[in-house]
């Protein structure tokens, strides 16, 4: 079952007119909310951040707060999942087809649930593979906009690697994964790179860094150098299907000993441990 347009129904009846400004220019953004035994993780700070999106292209929001969690409860509630990934999608609407905003359009609202599926203990204990690439995309990527083609693209570099994630590189700097936020442990202490409009303010990244505050593990949030990339002794990537994964190869070789290290698996833990005690109180 999924939600449009103040419906809920299910996906194969959904229809979206082909001027839809999402469909013609991308005009959107977008969110994605991790459901743990149907409790949305973190659920007021993922509409912050897709506030954020909405006030960064200009669209207001069609929903107050209250409005988008009683959407977001009911339509957990009419999927089977215990464990859900909540997809939640607004565009500027249908209009002309014309660059400038149209006046008087109600803006198109869609919601789907897919079952959330996180990584498997076999790939937290072997590490993924990563590649680096130049970091090509627009200048606002703190916005979730749903014009993603050169993530896309950025992406599927790495798929045709053997890679899961290309970690992306801007004049000398670490950004971000395609599709991922970045940390980098050296000299044995936990490095992140700073929130700007280079990167997405990421869900998980905020709470990486609060257990790292909170079990006492030394970090920086800095600008990270490429040379400090490649020479790092262990690379994190987080987002909120994947949560905290290991990265163990990258460019082809590997990270640290190849293995998943110390910082991974103190976080780890600490992050099951805080998910855990979250939705027991929720």
């Amino acid at each position: 079952m999924i939600y449009l347009n103040g419906e809920f129904m299910p996906m194969e009846e959904a229809r979206i007119p082909v001027l839809d400004r999402g469909f013609i220019f991308g005009d959107g953004i977008y969110e994605v909310v991790p459901v743990y035994s149907r409790h949305p993780f973190r659920l007021r700070e993922h509409l912050l951040r897709m506030q954020h999106s909405l006030d960064g292209i200009g669209l207001p929001n069609p929903h107050t707060e209250a409005q988008w969690s009683d959407l977001v409860h009911r339509l957990i509630a009419l999927n089977e999942p215990e464990d859900q990934s909540l997809y939640l999608h607004v565009t500027r609407g249908v209009a002309k087809r014309d660059h400038a905003f149209p006046r008087g359009v109600q803006p198109t609202v869609f919601m789907m649930s897919n079952p959330l599926v996180t990584p498997s203990r076999e790939t937290l204990e072997a590490g993924v593979a990563a590649i680096s690439a130049a970091d090509n995309r627009w200048l606002r990527c703190d916005i979730k906009a749903i014009s993603l083609l050169p993530n896309v693209l950025l992406r599927q570099m790495a798929v045709d690697a053997g890679a899961v994630e290309t970690i992306l590189l801007r004049e000398g700097f670490l950004t971000e994964g395609a599709a991922s936020n970045i940390f980098v442990v050296k000299d044995d202490i936990l490095l992140a790179p700073p929130k700007g409009n280079l990167m997405l303010p990421g869900i998980t990244y905020d709470v990486v860094l609060e257990l790292a505050m909170g079990h006492g593990i030394a970090h920086e949030v800095r600008k990270i150098a490429e040379d400090e990339l490649f020479s790092a002794s262990e690379i994190l990537l987080t987002s909120s299907t994947k949560e905290i994964t290991p990265i163990t190869s990258l460019d082809g070789k590997a990270v640290g000993n190849g293995k998943p290290g110390l910082f991974f698996w103190k976080l780890h833990g600490a992050y099951q441990e805080f998910k855990n005690s979250v939705m027991r109180r929720a």
